[in-house]
C-alpha cells in the first residue's frame, strides 16, 4: 500500500447500516437503494462500493458538503439475495477499506455491510425500552393464588410458600414462592409507564411447578398461581414418606397432591386464567405498551403432561396418559426413550434430560413432526387473539434439537407461523456465542445482547464477569478494548437486529450490575446475601444506565435494579421487589433516563460513531439526520479534563451543544447548561466517576423557559 494514504483523515471516515446512510435502511426486494459516505472535507479523490464475491465497483458521486465533511453517494438495486458490500477511499496512489469494523487495510468480507431484501425488525421494538419481570416475586396482587406449603412435592421437597415478602433467599430456592402474580403487575402498570416502559418482558408465565418455570408443565395454560384459581380444594402434603426422597415416593407423593392436581389441571381453573391474561394484554395495549412472552421449547419439565413422570395427570380428568405412564401414549414420541422395548413400561425413565437432568427432559424434534407442529401451533396461539401478545423471548434458542441443520430449519418455521399470526411480533433468542447464522432474515430477529452490550459494559465498568465470578483487571477501564468488544460483536448482527437487541445490565440468570461494582467474585453460597451489598458504588451504576439508555438497541431493565437491588447470581438475582424500600433517587433517575431515550429520536435510531478511548474513559456519539448526541465516560476516581471531538459527529461551529444530563458519585444534575466548543472540540472538566450526556438542537426538546432558566455555561 502506497504512503499517499497515510496523509487522509481516516478519522472522519464513516458509513453506518442507519437510516442517514442507506435509504431505506431494510429496503425490499427489487428496491433501488440510496448509500452514503462521509470523508474530511477535500480530502478524498475517489470513493468506490464494492460488493464481496464480485468485481462491480461503482463510482460514488459527491453530492454535499458542510464544514468538516463531504457526503458521497451511489445507488443500487437489490435483488432477492443478499448483499454484502464494503467502500474503497483513494487517495493518490494509496487506497483503504471501510466496513463495519471501520477503516481496515484490506477488504474482510466477515465485516462487510449486509443488506437481506425484505428483512425487517418491528418498528415498535427499535429502541424500545423493555423491563424484565420474574413475576413470583414482583409483586403479590391475589392471595388466594398463592403456592401453599406442601401443595406438591418438587424435587424432593414438599414447596414452601413465604408469607413474608422480605425474607432473605435460600441458596436453593427454586421450590420457595413468594406469591407474585399477574395481577400484582397489573396494579403495578401506573408504576412502570410513569417509569417509561414501552414492553413488558415476563420470565416464563405457563403452567410449571418451579418458581422459575423454565421447565414447562402446559404450554397450553397461564399459570393459575399466577392468574385465577376458580376452583379449589384438596390435601397438602405433609413431606415425604421417605425422608431421601426417592423418585417413587415423589411420584406417589404427588399423586396425592390433590390441591396442586386440582388447581393447575381443572379446566376452569385454566380457562379463567387464560381469560385474565388476555384482559391484562387488552389493558397494557390500552396504555400503549407491549407484552413478550418466555418460550422454553428445547425442553420442558418432569411435571409436563406430555410425560406426567410425577403423577399430577394420571389421575385427573380429560387428560390422555404421558409417555413415561404408557407406551401408547400419544406424546411417546415427544420424547427420546432409549429403553424402548414395551417391558419397561409403566414408568420408563430412560428418557433423555437436557444436560442430563432427569427434571428436564429434552424434547425429541428430529422424530416427532406431531411434536414440532404442537410447539408452531403454540407459538401461533399466543400471539393470535384474544391474548394477542407482541414477541417470544426464546430459552437456549441454539439447543433446541440435536443438530445446527435441524434448528435452522425449525426456527424458519417458527418465524413463518408467527409472522404469519402477527406481522408485528418480535423474536428474540437466548444465545451465546456469534449469532450471525441464526439473524440472517428468516429465523430469529435479535437476541439478548451478551456479546455486544452486557459483557463489554460489565468488563469496562467493573472488571467483573456477569455472574461475578471472575474479575479481570486488564478489561477493567479499557476504553479501546470496550469499542472493539462492542463493534466486533455489533458486526456479527445485520443492523436491524441491532436496533432491537435486547441490552440488559442484570437479568435472572446473572448477577445484579449494583452487585458487581463491588469487584468481589463470590456468590450467595461462599459470601453470603449481604455481601451482595457491601461495597457497591452507585456512581458506576449510574455510568451503566447511562450507556444502557444511549446505545443502540432495546435498553431492557431487571426488575428491581432502577429501585437499587442487590443479589449474586442465580438464585439471589431474583430477589422480591423492595415495595416502600426503594432507593428513590435511583428510581427517580431511571425516570428521567428513559424519558431521555424515549424522547430523543437519536438515542433510538441514530447511528454510533466512537470518540474517544483511553484507560477509564470512552466516548462515542448518535447521529441522525441533523441530530447529534455525545455521551462522556470518566471512571476514574480522579477529575479529568476532556477535549470531545464533536466535529466528528458533525456538530457545526456555531451550533450549540448542550449539556441535559450529568451523573457523578454523589447522585445527578439534569439542570442544563451549554457546553463550550472550541475548534470542533468541546472543553469539559468530568468530575471522578462520572458520565454525561450532551445533544444538539435542545430547543426542540425542552421548552424555552427551560432554555432561558436553567441553561448556564460548564
Amino acid at each position: 500500500m502506497n504512503s499517499d494514504i497515510c496523509y487522509l483523515n481516516r478519522e472522519a471516515l464513516f458509513c453506518a447500516e442507519t437510516e442517514d446512510y442507506r435509504i431505506p435502511a431494510e429496503p425490499e426486494e427489487n428496491q433501488e437503494v440510496a448509500l452514503r459516505f462521509r470523508t474530511a472535507r477535500e480530502d478524498a479523490d475517489r470513493i468506490l462500493y464494492r460488493e464481496c464475491g464480485s468485481e462491480l465497483a461503482l463510482e460514488m458521486v459527491k453530492t454535499s458538503c458542510d464544514a468538516y465533511f463531504d457526503y458521497y453517494e451511489c445507488r443500487i438495486r437489490t435483488g432477492k439475495k443478499q448483499i454484502r458490500y464494503y467502500f474503497e477511499i483513494k487517495k493518490g496512489s494509496g487506497s483503504c477499506i471501510y466496513n463495519r469494523l471501520g477503516v481496515q487495510d484490506e477488504a474482510l468480507t466477515d465485516f462487510a455491510f449486509c443488506i437481506t431484501p425484505g428483512f425487517h425488525t418491528p418498528e415498535w421494538a427499535k429502541g424500545a425500552v423493555m423491563y424484565q419481570i420474574y413475576v413470583d416475586r414482583f409483586c403479590n396482587g391475589d392471595s388466594s393464588n398463592d403456592v401453599e406449603t406442601g401443595e406438591y412435592i418438587y424435587i424432593g421437597q414438599p414447596v414452601q410458600g413465604v408469607k413474608n415478602w422480605e425474607k432473605p433467599l435460600e441458596a436453593l430456592d427454586v421450590g420457595y414462592f413468594y406469591g407474585g402474580d399477574l395481577k400484582g403487575v397489573w396494579e403495578k402498570l401506573d408504576y412502570l409507564q410513569g417509569l417509561g416502559v414501552e414492553v413488558i418482558y415476563f420470565n416464563p408465565i405457563f403452567v410449571s411447578p418451579s418458581n422459575h418455570k423454565y421447565d414447562c408443565q402446559d404450554y397450553e395454560h397461564i399459570e393459575p398461581h399466577y392468574g385465577v384459581i376458580v376452583k379449589d380444594g384438596g390435601r397438602l402434603l405433609d413431606g415425604l414418606k421417605n425422608p431421601d426422597g426417592g423418585e417413587t415416593d415423589r411420584r406417589e407423593e404427588n399423586k396425592r397432591a390433590t390441591r396442586y392436581i386440582t388447581r393447575v389441571t381443572d379446566r376452569e381453573n385454566l380457562d379463567a386464567s387464560d381469560a385474565f391474561f388476555a384482559r391484562f394484554v387488552e389493558e397494557v395495549h390500552r396504555r400503549g405498551m407491549r407484552v413478550i412472552l418466555d418460550g422454553v421449547f428445547n425442553h420442558c419439565g418432569s411435571f409436563n403432561k406430555w410425560l406426567d413422570r410425577e403423577g399430577v395427570y394420571e389421575g385427573a380428568e380429560g387428560y390422555e396418559p404421558g409417555a413415561y405412564v404408557s407406551e401408547e401414549s400419544p406424546y411417546h414420541t415427544f420424547f427420546k426413550f432409549h429403553k424402548d422395548e414395551p417391558e419397561n413400561w409403566p414408568y420408563n425413565g430412560s428418557y433423555d434430560g437436557w444436560w442430563g437432568h432427569d427434571t428436564l427432559p429434552k424434547l425429541n424434534y428430529e422424530e416427532s413432526p406431531k411434536l414440532q407442529e404442537y410447539i408452531l401451533n403454540i407459538a401461533r396461539k399466543w400471539v393470535s387473539p384474544p391474548y394477542s401478545v407482541d414477541g417470544w423471548r426464546l430459552d437456549v434458542a441454539a439447543d433446541l434439537g440435536h443438530s445446527g441443520e435441524f434448528n435452522h430449519y425449525f426456527w424458519q418455521q417458527f418465524r413463518k407461523a408467527v409472522k404469519e399470526a402477527n406481522p408485528e411480533a418480535l423474536i428474540l433468542a437466548e444465545h451465546y456465542g456469534d449469532p450471525n447464522s441464526w439473524l440472517q432474515g428468516n429465523e430469529w430477529d435479535s437476541v439478548m445482547n451478551y456479546d455486544a452490550f452486557m459483557e463489554p459494559v460489565t468488563w469496562f465498568l467493573t472488571g467483573m464477569e456477569k455472574h461475578s465470578d471472575e474479575y479481570d483487571g486488564h478489561l477493567y477501564g479499557d476504553g479501546e478494548g470496550f469499542f472493539r468488544a462492542m463493534y466486533y460483536h455489533m458486526s456479527r448482527m445485520q443492523m436491524p437486529s441491532v436496533m432491537v437487541a435486547m441490552n440488559e445490565l442484570s437479568n435472572h440468570d446473572h448477577s445484579r450490575f449494583l452487585t458487581r461494582t463491588n469487584q468481589t467474585v463470590g456468590r450467595i453460597a461462599t459470601m453470603g446475601a449481604e455481601a451482595a451489598s457491601e461495597g457497591i458504588r452507585y456512581g458506576v451504576f449510574r455510568e451503566a444506565v447511562m450507556i444502557q439508555m444511549t446505545w443502540p438497541g432495546a435498553p431492557t431493565l431487571y426488575y428491581g435494579d432502577e429501585a437499587g437491588l442487590c443479589g449474586w447470581t442465580d438464585p439471589d438475582n431474583r430477589r422480591t421487589y423492595p415495595w416502600g424500600h426503594e432507593d428513590l433517587e435511583l428510581l427517580e433517575f431511571h425516570r428521567y433516563m428513559c424519558g431521555m431515550h424515549n424522547g430523543l429520536p437519536v438515542l433510538r435510531r441514530g447511528s454510533v460513531p466512537p470518540l474517544l478511548a483511553g484507560r477509564q474513559l470512552l466516548a462515542y456519539g448518535r447521529m441522525m439526520g441533523r441530530y447529534m448526541a455525545a455521551v462522556l465516560i470518566n471512571n476514574r476516581d480522579s477529575e479529568r479534563d476532556v477535549e470531545l471531538p464533536v466535529w466528528l459527529l458533525g456538530v457545526q461551529p456555531d451550533e450549540p451543544l448542550v449539556r441535559i444530563m450529568l451523573t457523578t458519585e454523589s447522585g445527578y444534575n439534569v439542570g442544563l447548561a451549554k457546553v463550550e466548543v472550541r475548534h470542533g472540540s468541546a472543553i469539559l472538566k468530568m468530575p471522578p466517576v462520572s458520565s454525561m450526556l450532551m445533544i444538539t438542537h435542545a430547543d426542540e426538546f425542552y421548552s424555552a423557559a427551560a432554555l432561558d432558566h436553567q441553561i448556564g455555561e460548564i
